[in-house]
């Protein structure tokens, strides 16, 4: 401690003793007391220099370089202390790329829950007589991204699967046509914003209602003998997609020159250029056009492998006026006019969140998007799931008015979040039954299937956070666990960099600096790190505190259901109003008595 701070805390404690006159009949408790009360003022004023400290140590690693006319938010609040460790404009909006799926994916949670499953059907518009459909046979999709080999043995496990189910109806024959619908998601297959450059790259599969191998295909081109085209085939197969190959093969002392080109996802591809004898296979990703044609064909091909004719050919349906189940939702889908003959059920919400957060799946995203748009609004366009969004966030107390979405993924540089919104998104979703599942699908620092950096650091194990990275953008958000098991809610954005790796850099520091933190008073932070990770709420952890509105539900039913009063349901939920509440919303429930 500094000269001045001794003489300030000989100053506290003469106050304080002149207090505790009342004791003096007892020496023994003076002096305790006494001594308490200079532990009391030495750790504020230990506690006082090291925060002091560490502050300094954050501008110092932010402040090194220059950074021109990068605009930055960077925000550190400790969410077991509450107080602000470490602000740069926090409240500027900044693109925030695929930080984005941090907001994405908490409001996938509120509206959908941890238990939430997609579903595939198969149905049929006509009747089945002696294992023949009558009708058409209708491959309908919900917004699974998972129907590939990532969640599977193989990438068409699932059609399999379903063509078990038919198969055990003893169908063998389709009279109709194979028809794949896509019609529960009809928004536009590319969100606005997205680059045009970018559009044919894996990373921007379009976003369908029915996707198959996550809306990409392998280019795979074999060199043939000098003087001849080479072999242009795309694994997997029946991907619709037209190739004009003109390419060459030449021999091996001529400098090949191969190029894969499309223009635009509805063109056709260009296979250009020269490849040499006996070298190897050139190999390219690329999006397909339209993914609901791609997933139809390629069940087609599996339907065929299995000895089921099709008499028909292949249909898509985009729209719900096209579709038989007109604007019936999935759930109706038992409606006699069309029948169920077989369905599939993905994974549960975490495991897609993984996917999302931990490899920044950008399909897997505006899917998890989409689909709240869908549940909450009745629609899966962008605006209708960017209203969703906002209205879930909302629900849940996390302050929305710098928010500007486009998409799920934070692909479209128009985006705009801040990082005081970040923070709140976390500290918000902290104190939530689905903390253990939010916190869970985030990358963790120094791990080569997590967030691969800060390695021999103390972030190590401490921190996870979602990295996001767009031309002259980089940001990272997340949660730290400090030396002594404090949580620490931190955002870092940087717009205009010239130098993603120096921005990164940055990040690392403040990750690692953030991890070794360490207070010297006490905050009431977890008992354990368990605790830490799953955060209680209301002194519980039971999602019964909670109720989700069903249809047709008013708040004077569900009240009675739970044995409260209205005004105290009314009371634990500020931002409800008593006759506006909809299908979905979450409620909190007050213990029994409560206003008491």
């Amino acid at each position: 401690m500094s000269p001045g701070g001794r003489t300030r805390a000989r100053l506290c404690l003469t106050r304080i003793s002149g207090s505790l006159s009342f004791l003096r009949g007892n020496r023994l408790l003076e002096v305790l007391a006494v001594s308490l009360a200079a532990t009391f003022v030495v750790a504020n004023e230990l506690n006082a220099q090291q925060i002091s400290e560490f502050k300094s140590s954050l501008s110092n690693a932010f402040g090194r370089a220059s950074w021109g006319q990068a605009a930055w938010g960077v925000m550190v609040v400790s969410l077991d202390a509450g107080d602000t460790l470490f602000a740069v404009e926090p409240d500027s909006a900044l693109a925030p790329a695929s930080n984005l799926k941090l907001l994405t994916s908490a409001a996938a949670l509120h509206a959908l829950g941890t238990e939430y499953r997609f579903r595939t059907y198969v149905i049929t518009n006509g009747e089945v007589d002696g294992g023949v459909v009558e009708g058409d046979l209708i491959l309908y999709g919900t917004g699974d991204p998972g129907i590939s080999d990532r969640f599977y043995p193989r990438k068409d496990e699932v059609f399999h699967r379903l063509i078990d189910q038919l198969q055990d109806l003893g169908i063998h024959t389709i009279k109709g046509d194979l028809v794949g619908d896509a019609s529960y998601l009809p928004g536009p297959l590319r969100p606005p914003g997205w680059e045009a450059d970018d559009l044919n790259e894996h990373f921007t599969g379009a976003v369908s209602a029915l996707s198959y191998n996550e809306n990409v295909v392998s280019f795979q081109v074999v060199p043939g003998r000098s003087g001849q085209r080479p072999t242009v085939t795309t694994v997997p197969p029946h991907s619709g997609l037209q190739v004009l190959n003109t390419a060459e093969t030449v021999t091996e002392n001529v400098r090949p020159r191969l190029a894969i080109l499309r223009e635009d996802p509805l063109d056709p591809v260009r296979v250009e250029g020269r490849v040499a004898v006996g070298t190897r296979d050139v190999w390219r990703q690329m999006t397909v056009s339209v993914p609901a044609h791609f997933a139809a064909s390629s069940f087609q091909a599996s339907l065929k492998e299995r000895g089921i004719e099709i008499r028909g050919g292949i249909r898509i349906v985009e729209t719900p006026e096209e579709s038989v189940l007109g604007r019936l939702s999935a759930p109706a889908l038992g409606r006699r006019s069309a029948r169920v003959l077989a369905r599939h059920i993905s994974e549960p919400l975490p495991a897609y969140l993984e996917v999302v957060n931990k490899e920044s799946n950008n399909l897997f995203a505006e899917l998890l998007f989409r689909t709240v748009g869908r549940v909450i609004e009745g629609s899966g366009s962008s605006n209708a799931s960017a209203r969703a969004v906002w209205s879930e966030l909302e629900d849940i107390g996390v302050d929305m008015s710098s928010v500007v979405q486009l998409d799920g993924s934070g692909l479209s540089a128009g985006n705009r979040v801040s990082a005081a919104t970040f923070v709140d998104v976390i500290n918000q979703v902290a104190n939530s039954p689905e903390w253990t599942a939010f916190w869970t699908s985030l990358p963790e620092a120094g791990r080569r299937r997590g967030l691969r950096r800060m390695y021999r650091t103390a972030a190590v194990g401490n921190l996870r956070a979602k990295t996001g990275t767009i031309a002259g953008v980089s940001a990272l958000s997340g949660m730290v666990r400090s030396a002594n098991g404090e949580r620490l809610a931190f955002s870092i954005i940087v717009n205009g960099t010239r130098s993603q790796n120096r921005a990164k850099g940055v990040e690392n520091q403040i990750g690692a600096l953030l991890a070794s933190f360490e207070r010297v008073d006490e905050v009431k932070r977890p008992e354990s790190i368990a605790e830490a990770i799953v955060p209680t709420r209301g002194g519980t952890t039971n999602e019964r505190n909670r109720h989700r509105v069903s249809s047709g539900e008013s708040l004077t039913v569900i009240a009675d259901r739970y044995g409260v009063t209205l005004s105290d349901l009314l009371q634990a939920n500020p931002r409800v109003e008593a006759n506006r509440i909809r299908a979905g919303q979450w409620l909190e429930i007050p213990a029994r008595g409560s206003s008491d």
